[in-house]
């Protein structure tokens, strides 16, 4: 049930301009998938889903990211670029804010970069507190998001 549920929502993912999970959990329940919000946000979350900026920020939809490994750095600076706002460091802590509804998508995206110096991530709506491995690296990570940002 759950492996036919998830291939139901990268389909419709594909083929739909899906907002948000309540969106998604009614086209589910409409193709006869029983489901509730939570059940949603976990399959989101293990399909690897994020979301996308449709008409310069204002819209997004949920997209399955590519698992091709030679171009998914290149997906991983495009989901930063276009989701970042600005950051600011508290420590080994470094807050990064995002436009609304892309921190998930942000902070998978770094998780995705695979930095070492990043020990793991926690994001919200529009604000990730990502913990570095200590302070010189947060200022590492500062600069590299910077380089990043400002391509």
């Amino acid at each position: 049930m759950k492996t036919a549920r998830q291939n139901k929502i990268l389909e419709l993912v594909s083929k739909n301009e899906i907002a948000t999970q309540e969106e998604l959990a009614d086209k589910l329940l409409a193709c006869g998938f029983d489901v509730t919000q939570a059940t949603v946000s976990r399959d989101i979350r293990e399909l690897g889903l994020t979301k996308i900026s449709l008409d310069g920020g204002v819209s997004q939809k949920y997209v399955a990211v590519v698992k091709d490994e030679s171009t998914m750095n290149d997906k991983y600076l495009k989901v930063l670029k276009t989701g970042f706002v600005s950051m600011a460091m508290a420590q080994n802590i470094l807050v990064i804010k995002t436009v609304g509804g892309m921190a998930m998508g942000v902070a998978a995206a770094l998780d995705g970069l695979k930095w070492h110096e990043i020990v793991g991530s926690i994001a919200g709506d529009d604000t990730i507190m990502c913990a570095i491995r200590n302070i010189d690296d947060t200022y590492v990570v500062m600069e590299k998001l910077r380089k990043i940002v400002l391509e």
